[in-house]
């Protein structure tokens, strides 16, 4: 489930101005993510005081921004269209058409997590665990952005941890052990032991829902159980239905620039209703864009 962070009184005041610094960054990808291609399944987006990003399926008030306009998408069907990728964006016009404008908006994507702290002290984690399961490296990047910010140390409200925001018991399923030292809710604030834990989960859910990146999302965040309730189908639950198109969202740029390794997914969802805000901790300490 997206993370509903809890107040941690260790947690250093950001640098005076980061907030200003990561608003100012934004706003030139934003500019550039908005042209990214035509559809309806936007996101709006917009960093507060403290540099953090809120992102919602409409623009809720008026600090917020255009942040991405994904692709439609039945959650019913299959064989759903893949985000485009680089030979098509070269093919298109060299590169000056929507997909050109959409290996822009990857660019900048991509340059944005890669220049965040918290993403670039947890990526060799986020390797690895792509290499012994199979899921793509760039899933597991957009799932840990929505569910954690790349925050390690997050906990819901709800009792789900770290970066993947694993419950303990869910974690025990895919092989979190207590130790002498630890619980399991203690192992899982290390990134080392919470990412591949979630990636096996992914992968888990995989089997499950083959071919159906949408469900796997959705069961991720809802659980197995309200996806074969709900008949093989995104539940109706709000929180969930935001959560999967925030994940294919992101997914899609970062998987728009290039060639994709790893399952097929679809294209952000056009799902049905408004959603509440999703929040999502990009880094502070921007440099001004040029």
């Amino acid at each position: 489930m997206p993370v509903l962070r809890a107040a941690l009184k260790h947690r250093p005041p950001p640098a005076r101005g980061a907030g200003v610094r990561a608003l100012a960054a934004l706003g030139l990808a934003l500019a550039l993510w908005g042209l990214a291609r035509p559809a309806h399944a936007d996101l709006w987006a917009f960093v507060d005081e403290r540099g953090i990003t809120h992102f919602a399926a409409e623009a809720l008030d008026e600090r917020y921004r255009l942040y991405f306009r994904g692709s439609v998408y039945d959650s019913t069907e299959q064989g759903l269209k893949p985000p485009m990728v680089a030979a098509e964006a070269a093919a298109d016009d060299h590169g000056s058409g929507d997909a050109g404008r959409m290996l822009q908006a990857h660019t900048r994507l991509q340059s944005f997590f890669d220049i965040s702290p918290r993403y670039k002290s947890v990526r060799s984690h986020l390797r690895k665990a792509a290499d012994h399961t199979g899921v793509d490296y760039d899933l597991l990047k957009a799932v840990i952005a929505v569910e954690s910010g790349f925050d390690a140390q997050a906990i819901s409200p709800k009792g789900a941890v770290g970066l993947m925001q694993l419950m303990p018991a869910t974690a025990q399923r895919f092989g979190v052990e207590a130790s002498r030292q630890r619980s399991v809710q203690q192992q899982l604030a290390d990134p080392a032991v919470n990412v591949p834990a979630g990636a096996r989960y992914l992968n888990h859910l995989m089997g499950l829902f083959p071919g159906r990146l949408d469900l796997v999302l959705a069961a991720y965040n809802a659980g197995e159980g309200a996806v074969r309730r709900a008949g093989q189908a995104i539940p109706p639950f709000q929180e969930t239905r935001n959560y999967v198109k925030a994940v294919l969202g992101i997914y899609e740029q970062l998987q728009g620039g290039r060639e994709r390794a790893g399952p097929a997914a679809p294209a952000a969802a056009a799902l049905p209703g408004t959603t509440p805000r999703v929040r999502m901790t990009l880094p502070t300490g921007l440099p001004t864009p040029r």
